[in-house]
């Protein structure tokens, strides 16, 4: 038995006239008689009463006329749900962050846009160390990544731009340098011990211009943890001025940097030939207000 036999069936019984429910359906009247008893043989039980001048259910035909429904609107809604997923408009997205695409705001209106024009899609968003994120898209742990570049990535991997900002230096608070109105040399903080950023590219440029090997006494992970350790005076840090004013600890300061500031990129990456028709969709919306970077100008609280 075919759905067409069903869909037949339904009208049949819900006009309970043949000649009009074949006009209804497309069909000639004795195509229509001859598929409701083919219904009948196969499920081994009269369905109509037929008389000259009236059609009438039987018991077995009520029955099966409200099983018959259940079957169409199922169906009906498996099509539906079907072409929705395949235009991305329901599905599932899991995404994996580093917290400072969380600080300046890129992650939120990202996830904002997308769930206003797609809220039948579910997302589940989690921080990760940063190292652990671009595996995790390449092997379909994730879909989307929210990370700090530069940093190597797989090659089924492409990736997107979506704000920058510039890097700045943090120091305890009783630190000598503290107290400086002007922004910091890279030569003055040469001895300094650090603290490592999981994003290390504005420390080696603050090491490349300053002419030194940083000594990296701790890497502790997170932002939160990193100015947690400079607000206790084990050393200084290079990292994202966007932490100024996202990350509230006391005995912290933060100072520019002389020369053209050097700029820390915020992207989104993501496996290149994802077969989700949800992902895809999200990866064009950022790919779309990714034109338009964030750029914060450097000591911009």
């Amino acid at each position: 038995m075919e759905l067409r036999h069903l869909r037949t069936f339904v009208v049949a019984a819900e006009m309970l006239h043949f000649a009009r429910a074949a006009e209804a359906l497309g069909v000639a009247p004795p195509t229509l008689t001859q598929q409701v008893q083919e219904i009948e043989r196969n499920l081994g039980a009269k369905l109509f009463t037929r008389a000259r001048r009236a059609v009438a259910l039987t018991p077995a035909g009520a029955v099966f006329l409200t099983e018959a429904r259940a079957v169409l609107a199922r169906f009906d809604r498996a099509e539906s749900v079907g072409r929705r997923a395949g235009r991305g408009e329901i599905g599932r997205i899991e995404l994996g962050y580093v917290g400072s695409a969380a600080y300046n705001g890129t992650l939120q209106s990202e996830l904002s846009r997308f769930r206003s024009s797609r809220p039948e899609v579910e997302i589940h968003a989690r921080e990760l160390a940063m190292p652990e994120i671009a595996g995790a898209v390449a092997d379909g742990s994730l879909d989307v990544g929210f990370v700090r570049l530069p940093m190597d990535l797989p090659s089924n991997l492409g990736r997107h731009i979506l704000a920058r900002d510039n890097f700045c230096v943090a120091l305890c608070a009783n630190h000598p340098l503290a107290g400086l109105a002007a922004a910091v040399d890279p030569r003055t903080i040469a001895c300094e011990a650090f603290i490592a950023p999981e994003q290390g590219s504005g420390l080696d440029e603050v090491a490349r211009r300053g002419d030194f090997r940083p000594n990296v006494v701790a890497s502790p992970g997170s932002l939160v943890a990193v100015v947690t350790q400079v607000s206790l005076g084990a050393g200084v840090s290079v990292i994202p001025d966007v932490v100024r004013s996202a990350i509230h600890i006391p005995n912290v300061v933060f100072l520019q940097l002389t020369g053209d500031p050097i700029q820390s990129e915020v992207a989104a990456i993501f496996r290149t030939r994802d077969p989700s028709a949800a992902v895809q969709t999200f990866v064009r919306q950022m790919r779309r207000q990714g034109r338009r970077l964030r750029s914060r100008p450097q000591g911009d609280a």
